[in-house]
């Protein structure tokens, strides 16, 4: 639930045959081109007073999408952008591609509810993928639900799901045209019908039924006032019950905290159906506190079991009045305690899994036991415990890469997994929980050899001496030619790991003969909470230097050069590109910024931009703004400087980091610009932060990024 407010987001598909040359064709630099026309932005007068010193906004009025001028403009930018990569010599070729390698059967992991397993298919080129339920596991897959048919464009997804205990009802939340607003419904399995329960104004959220299966627990704001949804922040997160077959306005508020108003709450239901626990955050600080409220009493209270913002604590399962809970306090890389309800006190917690060299990403209380998830290297390794926590042997893998799933109830006797790398899409896997034996249960059918390429993990220095591992992947036997046309990306923050995941935009890449890089850069999470914690706050600038040393080190070991770099991030990562370009304009050949947060001095403004103040922190802060306003992409432009070709790429409905950072940092940076390399803005209509986008969109815009930085390097 917490994780929603992170921001983060890819594109991930698969590969079909494709012919592609070893060494990637260079032209010759075309004749210079005359520099763009750039639409006009309204120029106001508005100057800010940070603490004494004066701060100039004169692109504020782009902060209100809704008046004409602002229409105007947005209107005139995609004219412009789109005219561009019209024009682009292969573009076609990019979406056509990206449509091939896209066009493959993908699979979620199953869950089993009951007598029912659940999972979630694509046949291709689906835009969202349909959730079917099944008997038995050779049996007939039946439509449970399909989002494709609840809009003409597919941009109507669902955001959450939940089923009873049982398996006869499913609680699913909707999302319209990418917004984080979700709206609940309730469908009856058996029947494939829906309720007439409907749920509105819930955002970061999930849904927990009751053990019985009468009610579920939600969470939501307050209702927003008219025509404010996608831009007011949010505040007073409530915790709410909802009972099937009521109106709305008869829930139960069941928590809330009217003096933190940023506070967050999640409540899940334990397995056994005899506590509701509630998870409570501080925007996305990754410290936490959690409660509890033992159901089925008469009056049920809300104990506070911890109720301090030291650590991070996260509910894996219970064994009667004990629970089990991951958390990193006095342990920077993780670890799990069983916490006794009756001995509450500290002193009595019993360390069941203790810390050890790679962090621990993720614990399952599944088959009387656990399945922890390490990330070793920024790679999953994955082993099995017993109750009292002994390690009983590890999971073997196929290679370097990342897996999800494992969701089961703590006595049964089998789960799912999914497994993906680099070059692999997503296979899933049956796991025996008794035996530990895995057989593949669902694995796409490739014409694309992942064994044509390679991945490799390579350490470089940063600019302050730390050593930063990067993943590079290219086709085997690469030249190292100094001009390979390198993609770059990145992200370094929020505690967030950016593991070997298949990606069909890398795939796409590296088949032409370029290279992709993902260095693991300092803020994100795949070294433990240290890691992150010199990444973030006035360490941010950390971060920037990390990937400004990758570009460097690609050039200095004979890949490439600084004109054949191009970088990309989305969200934080579009952050981080917004930094690198204006601190390094010289390092990068071009740049792709994806929904970024480029305004670092106004963020906490907007919807749920608050929340991000744990890990930046706020400009209304004096001791905090110096390092804000110093690498804040927005008041670093400077006026006369040659920037590399940028695309800055953003969605009119997108109310995670809303598009006005994108709007004011294109238009101070147009303005700024010397020379000819492009600066254009791609603003996607009806689209969102990235969740729940539709696979057609998600083509475009990849193909419209691709054609951009791959003109912009002068690469066939």
């Amino acid at each position: 639930m917490r994780s929603a407010l992170l921001l983060t987001l890819g594109l991930t598909a698969c590969a079909t045959s494709h012919k592609a040359q070893d060494r990637p064709v260079t032209t010759s630099p075309p004749p210079a081109p005359a520099r763009l026309a750039y639409p006009a932005a309204d120029r106001g007068s508005v100057v800010d007073d940070y603490h004494g010193q004066k701060v100039a906004d004169p692109f504020r009025g782009l902060e209100d999408p809704s008046t004409p001028s602002t229409r105007a403009w947005i209107d005139a930018e995609n004219k412009l952008t789109f005219d561009y990569l019209g024009k682009i010599p292969g573009r076609k070729r990019w979406e056509d591609r990206l449509t091939e390698l896209n066009d493959y059967e993908r699979y979620g992991s199953p869950v089993r509810r009951g007598r029912w397993y659940f999972y979630s298919h694509n046949d291709g080129l689906q835009n969202q993928a349909v959730l079917y339920k099944l008997r038995d596991l050779d049996g007939k897959p039946e439509v449970l639900l399909d989002p494709n048919t609840l809009s003409t464009d597919g941009t109507v997804a669902i955001s959450e799901m939940a089923f009873t205990d049982d398996g006869g009802k499913l609680a699913y939340a909707l999302s319209s045209a990418g917004s984080d607003w979700s709206e609940w419904r309730v469908r009856d399995v058996a029947t494939g019908k829906d309720t007439t329960d409907v749920v509105k104004w819930s955002k970061f959220s999930g849904a927990s039924f009751t053990k019985d299966g009468s009610a579920f627990f939600y969470s939501r704001y307050p209702e927003p006032k008219a025509g404010t949804a996608l831009e007011d922040a949010n505040f007073y997160h409530q915790l709410w019950l909802h009972k099937l077959g009521t109106d709305q306005a008869k829930d139960t508020l069941v928590f809330e905290d009217k003096v933190n108003k940023t506070r967050g709450f999640g409540g899940s239901v334990t397995d056994d159906g005899k506590y509701l626990v509630i998870s409570v955050w501080e925007g996305t600080d990754r410290r936490t506190r959690l409660y509890y409220e033992e159901l089925g009493t008469r009056s049920p209270k809300v104990v506070k079991l911890i109720d301090t913002f030291d650590a991070a604590y996260g509910f894996v399962g219970n064994r009667g009045a004990t629970f089990f809970v991951q958390t990193d306090l006095d342990a920077p890389r993780g670890k799990l305690v069983a916490i006794d309800l009756k001995k509450p006190d500290r002193t009595h917690w019993r360390d069941l899994i203790p810390e050890a060299a790679d962090k621990l990403e993720m614990v399952h209380h599944v088959g009387r036991g656990f399945v922890t998830v390490r990330l070793h290297r920024a790679s999953a390794a994955v082993a099995f415990h017993d109750e009292k926590g002994a390690k009983i042997r590890d999971l073997p893998l196929p290679g370097i890469g990342s897996v999800s799933g494992f969701d089961a109830r703590p006595d049964e006797t089998e789960t799912f997994f999914s497994f993906s790398s680099f070059t692999t899409p997503a296979q899933i896997y049956r796991l025996d929980l008794s035996s530990g034996a895995s057989s593949i249960f669902r694995q796409p059918k490739l014409k694309f050899d992942p064994t044509l390429y390679e991945t490799q993990q390579v350490t470089y220095k940063s600019k302050d001496g730390t050593e930063i591992p990067m993943f590079l992947v290219m086709k085997k036997g690469l030249v190292k030619t100094g001009e390979v046309p390198t993609y770059l990306y990145g992200y370094g923050g929020f505690n967030i790991s950016l593991d070997p995941e298949f990606s069909s935009k890398a795939i796409a890449w590296i088949e032409r003969g370029y290279i992709y890089a993902q260095p693991s850069l300092r803020g994100g999470g795949e070294f433990g909470e240290a890691w992150h914690q010199a990444g973030m706050f006035e360490r941010k600038q950390n971060v920037f230097d990390d990937f400004a040393a990758a570009a460097k080190w690609l050039a200095s070991s004979g890949y490439t050069r600084a004109g054949k770099i191009a970088i990309s991030g989305r969200s934080n990562g579009g952050l981080l590109v917004g930094a690198s370009i204006t601190q390094h304009p010289e390092l990068f050949g071009a740049a792709l910024a994806g929904v970024g947060v480029m305004d670092m001095l106004r963020f906490h403004k907007f919807t749920i931009g608050h929340a991000w103040a744990s890990e930046y922190g706020n400009a209304d802060d004096e001791k905090a703004f110096p390092a804000l306003r110093a690498y804040s992409p927005l008041h670093n432009v400077k006026t006369g400087t040659s920037y590399p070709p940028t695309l800055i790429v953003t969605g009119d409905h997108d109310d995670r980091v809303v598009p006005a950072h994108s709007f004011k940092f294109a238009a101070t940076l147009q303005e700024a610009q010397t020379g000819a390399a492009p600066v254009l803005i791609r603003i996607d209509v009806a689209s969102g932060h990235g969740a729940g986008k539709p696979l057609k969109k998600q083509i475009e815009e990849a193909a419209d990024s691709f054609a951009f930085l791959a003109h912009a390097l002068g690469v066939e």
